[in-house]
Order: C-alpha cells, then structure tokens, then sequence
C-alpha cells in the first residue's frame, strides 16, 4: 500500500481565506498566521497567492531556514529579493530603490555588487531597513504586494527586526505583509513570542490562528482523498478524526489507498511520519536520509554531490518520493512535503550516520562552494562542521561566517557565529594562526556585535573578559584598552547600570594626552555626555573643553562638532543664542550627516526651551526630512518626533502633535525615546479629560524610569513627575501630587534643571493651594527650591511668573496682577492653554475683588481659547467660574428688593447649597455668605432657607442650570 497525495482541494479553510482576501482589500496592514505543525498554513497560503498572484497582486515569498538560529541572516527576504531580480531584473530594482543606488541592497543580495559602505554601524543598518520598505512601498505604486515570509518560528534575529520594522512602518501605500509560523514551537523563551505581542498592538494587523479540522471537515477531507471510486467504510472518519485529532497532515498520513489506516498503531507521532517513508525503496530511503541533512529544502545538485550519484541516478532514485508525496519539486531543488518529515528521518540517523552526514555536506561545500547560494556558504559550512564533531574546520567556518554576518549587518547572528569560535577555542590549538586572531580580538568583536545587537548583558560580559586579558597580557596597548572601556561603559549606560562614567574615566586615563589623538578627543566628548548626567557639570564642561582642544589641534571638525555638541548639552543657557550658532557653523563644516542630525536634534530643543515653538517645530520637521534623505527617518528621525511635537503641544495644535505622536509610537522606540513621547501623549489625554488613558501612559512612563537611572536623564526623570503629580491632582488627590513633587526638590543641580523642576512645582503650589495649611511646609520647600533656580530665556521666565501667583495663592492670596503677568506671558509665547489657565486664576482673583465684568472679560477668552485646543476640564472650570460670576445689571439692582450680591446668594440658595459652598462660590468668608443668607431671609419676609428657595422657584427667578431669567 502506499499513502495517499494531498488533496487537491482545500477543505475547511474558507473562513481564513476570506480573511485573507479581506486583509488584502484593506492593505496596507499584516497577518499573523499562526498554527500547530501539519494543520496546514502553507497549504492556506498557498491556495491564497495562487488565487490573488497575477492581476490581482504581486506576490512575494520567502522562507525562514532552520539554520537561521545559526547565523543565516535575513534569510527570507534574500530569498525574496533574489526572485524580484529574476522577475524585473536588477536594474528594474534600481528604478525602485532612491537615487537608483543599490549598494545596501548589496548587503542581502551580491548581485547588486558590493555594499555602498564597509561600515557596519546602527546607522547603516537602519538605511538598508528603509530600502527594503521603499523597495515595497514603490513596487505596491505600481499594483497590490503580498509579501509572505513563512516559519518565522525559524528566523534568524536580523529577520524579525526588519519584520517588525516593515509591520510598523508600512504607508499607504496597498502591501499586505503574512507571516506564518508553529504555535507549539513558541515556548515560553521563544524570542518570536515577544515580536508577536508587539506586533499585535500594531493598527491593522490580525493574528488569525488555524484550529483543527471539524469532524465534518475530515469526514470531508477523507472523501476528496478517496476520491469518486470509493465511499469511506462505515467507521473509518471517526477512527481517523480521533486519531488525527483535526490534524491534515496526519490524515493523510494515516489514509491508505484502500480506505484502511495506513499505521494502525503507532506508537508516536514520529512512526506515523516514518511509515510512509519506510514503505519506499531502500536506496530511496538511503537518498532520503542524506536530504534530510540539508534542511527543508535542498538543491538537487548539492544533494547529488552529498550522495555522489550522477543526475540520471538520483532522479531515478528520488522518483518513488516524489510520487508517494514524502518530497515535492521544488525549482531546481527538493523540498519534503512538511518539515515534520524531515525532522523524523533526520532524527531517526545513528550517532555515526550522523556525524558522517554532515562531514560529507561540509566537503562537498568546500569542494564547489557554489552549490549553495553566495552569502550561505560560511554558515553552512559553520553548521556542517560542528555537527561533524571538527572543531578546527567549524572555528574557521565561523569565524568567517561572522565576518559575512557582519557585512549584511546582522549583528545578532554575527554574535551567535563567534560565540561558536570562542566555545571551540580551547579545542583548536591553533585557533589564533587558523583564524589570524587572537582570543582578545575575538572576544573584542563579539562584545561589539552584542553591543549593537542590543545584547548588552552578553556583551558586558564578554568586554569585561577582553579587559581582564589585556591588563595580563597586553599592559602596553592603551588605545585597545581604551576601545574596550568605552565600549563597556556606553553598554552599561545602555542597561542603566553603575560604573558606566568610571568607564570613560578610565579610557581617558589609558590614553595619553600627548601626542593629541582622535580617540581620546572621542573618550572625552563621551565621558562628558555621561558626566553631564549627573550632577558633576563641571567635570562634564572641562572634558568637552579639553576634547575640543584636541580636536582644534588636529583640525578635525566631526570631533570638534562633537565636542562643541557636548559643551553645549553641558550647561544649556537658553539666553546665549551665539552658542548654538557656533556649533551650527562647526557642524556644517564639517559635512557629518550624522552630527548633522544631532545639531537638528538640540537646536529644536534649544529653540523650544527659549519659547520660539514655530521655529522649534521648524528646525525638528527639517531634521525629520533630513533623516529621510539620510535612509534613516523611521529610526532617528522618530527621535526627533519628540521635538517636534513638543512646540506642537505649546501652540496648541494638539491634533498635529497627537499624529507625530502617534507615529512615533508605533515604530516601537528605543526606551531613551519613549518616555517623552509617553509624556507629551499622556499630557495631551488628561489635557483633553481622558484620565485614564493619561494614568496608562504614566503606568508605562514609570516602568521605563524604573528599569532606568533616576539621574539618567532630568527630562524623562522630572518630566514623568509633573505628569504622575498632574494625574494625581485630576484625580482628587493633593497628597499624592506632593508625593510625586518631592523628588524634584531634592535632585537639585541636575542639566536642564530649570527647564523641567519648573513646571513641576508649579503644580506642587497648586497641590498646596488644595491642602491648605497641612501642606506649609511643603510649600516652604517649594518655594527654597524655586527661589534657587535660575531663569533663562522667556519661558522659564513666563514659568516663574506663574509658580509666584500660584505660590500666592496657595498662601490663601488671590493676586490679579501675578496672574494677569504670568497670563501676558503666555500670550507673547504663544502658549494658549496655558494662558487660557492663567486667565482663569484671574479671573477668580478679580471676582473675589469685586470686579465681576473683568472677570467675565478674562473668562470668555479662556472659554474660547479652551475650546479651540478641546480641552474639556480646563472648559469645564472655566464654564463653571463663568456660570458663579455675577454680570452688572443695566439698572445694578435686583428683584425683590435685594442687592446684586443677595441676590447671587439667593441663586446658591436655591441650588440647596450651605454657606461654607456659598463662600466657596462667591470667594468670601462664610460668616460673610450667613450675613447675606440672613438679609436675604428678612427681606423675603420668610422663616427658613427653605421658604426662600421654595419663594426663589415660585416666582421663577432662576433656569435649571441656575442662570437668572431674562
């Protein structure tokens, strides 16, 4: 007997190719396509491109390779691009990359030549991320694009980057972007489980998962396997359902030509896959062993030269495979009808048939390397040998195979390729003449591979070990030493931990001040960007001087940009405009896209901090455009997002913030963006009455400054306290605001301080106002700190002049003029929101004063101002102050024979309020609203609050709302 093929229609899938289909009507988005092994995703897949590939869309596929974890970068879109280059051609790819240039496509491909830069650095691998989705987005102008990538429980670590890029970036552009993968490979650990998660929060992506086949859908499936000829014997779907369990791939396995089971018993799931194998000829089995070696899919000339038969022989032999449905045609190659099958016969090999396999893989690849595609070799070559039990052969491989994932920028699989080297080091006597390296320098590289993979952990501990070798055994290489400190400090600053700053003091030290050298004009602009972050300024202010110098000396301008850079975040005076000037001319001399881009960054910050927001929002969109042109606006460009949309949310073009905001956001920012942009977004929530979208972003805010440093940078660290004190006030707890405040007062000195300790103890006097006088001392405190700040620019100016009335007025002052200056401020800054709150604070200044028209005046612009910007609590305030604020009458009397005032306490009366909420109201004593309440009860001529409400609404003098009838 032999198994039966596939089925060639597809059974109980109707439901998730219509969700494809629709997926694909509403591109741009992604798919998630989740499943156990055998229930049929590729076939699903399959069936959808084949309907949609042609007229309705471009399709293209690639897969993940079981390799990937060893080191095989980006392997699904190398093979993508390679089949675009044979649709359209290599030229037809130019005409879709910018500038036509496809040196960084060179990195994935070597048909495109060789990659445009031999750099390999975060920002080059950045550029190649925004080519691949231009490659997209342009190919998707010209008509619809599925890209699928499947087994991406495979992918390598460089493949799921850019997947995630690609996911989060897509434009409008229609592109439709499936992935499929094993739900029961994702165990707890799985680094696809993360990606998942994250790509679910994503707009417009699904996650669709394939359940078992219904015991109707194998009733039906067994049928279509049978075919016209024959009806299942009575019995024979129950038993296959219950043994299949749903399962496609295991009916078929089970269904034999005769409608019996083919494997009654099997005694594992592997048995069952192996009993189809097992029925086919011996030598058949022979080839069959030898392929499993090679992974899902293998050419057929590396597997005639693994078998050593001659192309006629191995057709023959592979023929009874091919048409028991074990393999399928694949191109020039073979591929097993499921991994499952693959996996099984390569399992079941001996220790020796094992070993021997991989040894004969390994001299075949060396014997003719282009058996397999350019860029694999290496990795292969790395794979086979260290299976085949040879350390020397697989610590060259490796070796080399880094160098390979280097140059593609796959730092990630570049790491996992030396981490092998260093593992077999003490194996290979040798190893430094076979790899022309020592262990330092191995060590070395792959602590910088961790460093740009993110791995900071690995790579802290494997710099540390490069260290402790080059004080043994290299005392007399201080420039190697000092690679070595700075690269460990800048990991531990990534990570937050102590000691980053002993780090760069110590690679100052190893290098020696004469002759002047790059490397330590670099070491001192680094130490003092680390320095600065605490509260030693002045050690940060003479290393930026002293880098400077250098840099002057060595007529070097990119040091020099980077040193005046420095010098300037050191002590940011937002007075000196000259300051920023001269780091602009320096920087456009020097021709640097990359301090280019960081001069964009603190001249919007500058220009931000001196109040000019239209020119800050300016300077931060130009940035943005020049990252575009750089490669790198999804990347760096979301950085100067935050800078962009702070002078947004000053001038009150919330909606345009929000979009910056929001798209930021979704490009799932390094931790040392995030924070502000969770700020700025939860300001705008509670600015708008959504306080519980606001408390989230404070929730995600506080995480990330819990896995950070308190002192790492003031504006995350005071930024998210003014917002935690913001929420806590919005939310009736004045305590908690305080509690929230307290820290400010006691990290004085930080950079930047002013800039944001200012706002924060605006809304500390405003927690103390609440108080009252439990909160003296606190407001002491406050008022210490605030009294040791300095002021520069405009809007720390317009800043204290609103902390002085608000200062004021939790000491129970109500001072028209403070707030009346602070609210002249604003206006001049531009600031609507704040200006409409400073308008309301005098407002209520002026009614408890007695001029109810100025305050009505100040109100009406606030109404209008809050409106415009749809800020509803500050409306809401506002609306209510309006509503409690008596207009003078044309004739400036009442009814009844009651004055202006009695009448208004009437009003409150009426709304059954006491004279403590009456004082309230009317900002007066409440023996002061009892004398008006008593007045009023004799003019009335009535006993009782009540009898004067009850006369109130009898004659109709009051609406509902509690206006005074026309």
């Amino acid at each position: 007997m032999s198994p039966r093929a596939m089925s060639p229609v597809l059974i109980g899938r109707s439901a998730e190719l219509a969700e494809l289909e629709s997926a694909l009507a509403g591109a741009p988005g992604a798919v998630l396509v989740g499943g156990d092994a055998g229930l049929g995703k590729t076939r699903l897949i399959r069936e959808f491109t084949t309907a949609v590939d042609g007229e309705r869309a471009r399709v293209l596929v690639g897969g993940c390779l079981e390799l990937g974890s060893d080191g095989l970068p980006f392997a699904p879109f190398t093979t993508v691009l390679r089949g675009l280059v044979r649709d359209i051609g290599i030229d037809g790819v130019a005409g879709l990359v910018p500038r036509g240039d496809t040196g960084g496509l060179a990195r994935l491909l070597p048909e495109f030549g060789e990659p445009e830069s031999d750099a390999a650095s975060g920002e080059e691998r950045a550029r190649l991320f925004e080519v691949v989705l231009t490659l997209l987005e342009r190919l998707a102008e010209r008509g619809p694009v599925v890209l699928v990538i499947e087994d991406a429980h495979w992918a390598d670590r460089s493949t799921r980057d850019l997947l995630a890029f690609l996911v989060r970036n897509l434009g409008a552009v229609p592109v439709l972007i499936v992935v499929t993968y094993r739900s029961d490979e994702l165990h707890r650990a799985h680094p696809l489980r993360q990606l998942l998660a994250g790509l679910e929060r994503v707009e417009r992506v699904r996650r669709m998962e394939i359940a078992p086949l219904s015991r109707a859908d194998v009733a039906a499936l067994v049928t279509e396997l049978l075919g016209d000829r024959q009806m299942p014997p009575a019995g024979l779907v129950d038993r296959i359902a219950a043994r299949s369990e749903g399962n496609p791939l295991f009916i078929e396995a089970l269904l034999d030509d005769d409608g019996t089971l083919a494997c009654e018993l099997p005694e594992s799931l592997r048995d069952l896959l192996l009993a189809g194998v097992q029925r086919l000829p011996e030598e058949t089995q022979e080839v069959l062993r030898d392929a499993s070696g090679g992974g899902t899919r293998i050419e057929h000339a590396l597997l005639a030269a693994v078998t050593r038969l001659g192309d006629a022989a191995l057709t023959r032999v592979l023929r009874p495979a091919v048409a028991a449905n074990v393999l399928v045609v694949d191109g020039d190659g073979y591929a097993f009808r499921h991994a499952l099958i693959r996996e099984a016969v390569h399992d079941d090999l001996l220790p020796g048939e094992y070993t021997r396999l991989h040894k004969r893989y390994a001299e075949a690849l060396e014997d003719d390397p282009g058996l397999v595609p350019a860029g694999r070799l290496w990795v292969e070559l790395s794979y086979h040998w260290n299976a085949a039990h040879d350390s020397t052969w697989a610590l060259v491989a490796s070796w080399r195979a880094a160098a390979e994932a280097r140059k593609a920028l796959a730092y990630a699989e570049c790491l996992a390729m030396l981490s092998r080297v260093l593992e077999l080091w003490d194996q290979v006597p040798d190893a430094e003449e076979r790899i022309e390296a020592n262990h330092i320098k191995v060590l070395q590289d792959a602590a910088s591979a961790a460093d740009k993979a993110g791995e900071y952990d690995r790579g802290i501990k494997l710099v540390t070990a490069a260290i402790r070798e080059v004080e043994d055994a290299a005392p007399d290489d201080p420039s190697r030493l000092a690679m070595l400190l700075e690269l460990r400090g800048r990991m531990r600053y990534q990570m937050a931990r102590p000691g980053f700053v002993e780090d760069m003091r110590a690679a100052v030290e190893a290098l020696p001040a004469e002759p002047p050298t790059a490397l330590r004009a670099r070491a001192l602009s680094t130490l003092g960007n680390y320095v600065r972050l605490t509260t030693d300024i002045g050690e940060a202010r003479k290393a930026a001087a002293e880098s400077l110098a250098i840099a002057r000396r060595l007529a070097d301008p990119v040091t020099e940009a980077e040193a005046l850079i420095t010098r300037f975040c050191a002590d940011i005076d937002y007075d000196d405009a000259a300051a920023i000037a001269e780091v602009g001319e320096t920087v456009e001399r020097s021709g640097n896209h990359q301090v280019r881009l960081r001069y964009y960054v603190i001249k919007s910050h500058f220009l931000e901090g001196t109040g000019r927001h239209e020119e800050a929002a300016a300077i931060a969109a130009r940035g943005k455009e020049l990252a575009r042109e750089y490669g790198v606006a999804r990347t760096q460009g979301t950085f100067m997002s935050i800078n962009q949309a702070e002078p947004l949310v000053s001038l009150g073009r919330w909606d345009e913030a929000i979009t910056v905001l929001n798209h930021a956001m979704e490009q799932d920012p390094a931790v040392t963006t995030r924070t502000s942009l969770l700020v700025l977004s939860g300001w705008l929530a509670l600015a708008r009455g959504d306080l519980a979208t606001a408390s989230k972003r404070l929730v995600l805010s506080r995480e990330i400054m819990n896995l950070k440093m308190k002192w790492l940078k003031t504006q995350d660290y005071f930024s998210t306290l003014w917002l935690e004190s913001q929420v806590a006030l919005a939310e009736g707890r004045p305590e908690a605001a305080l509690d929230a405040v307290r820290p400010v007062l006691d990290h004085a000195g930080l950079p930047d301080d002013a800039r944001y300790a200012w706002p924060t103890l605006v809304v500390g006097a405003s927690a103390c106002a609440e108080l009252g006088e439990t909160a003296a001392a606190d407001l002491r405190r406050i008022a210490e700190r605030a009294a040791a700040l300095q002021v520069s620019g405009p809007l720390q100016q317009a800043h204290r002049l609103t902390f002085t009335a608000e200062h004021a007025r939790a000491r129970g002052v109500l001072d028209l003029r403070a707030w009346d200056e602070a609210a002249a401020a604003w206006d001049a800054l531009g600031n609507p929101y704040y200006r409409a709150r400073a308008l309301l604070r005098a407002a209520e200044a002026a009614v408890a004063g007695g001029d109810h028209d100025g305050a009505a005046e100040r109100l009406h612009i606030a109404a209008d101002l809050a409106a415009g910007l749809g800020a509803a609590p500050l409306g809401e305030l506002v609306a209510d102050l309006l509503r409690r604020t008596r207009t003078r009458r044309a004739d400036d009397s009442a009814p009844l024979g009651l004055t202006p005032r009695e009448f208004e306490v009437l009003r409150l009366v009426a709304e059954g309020r006491s004279n403590r909420d009456i004082a309230a109201a009317l900002f007066i004593s409440v023996k002061t609203a009892s004398v008006h309440v008593s007045n009023i009860l004799g003019k009335l001529e009535v006993a009782s609050r009540g009898e004067a409400a009850a006369t109130a609404h009898r004659l109709s003098l009051f609406t509902r709302n509690g206006r005074v009838r026309a």
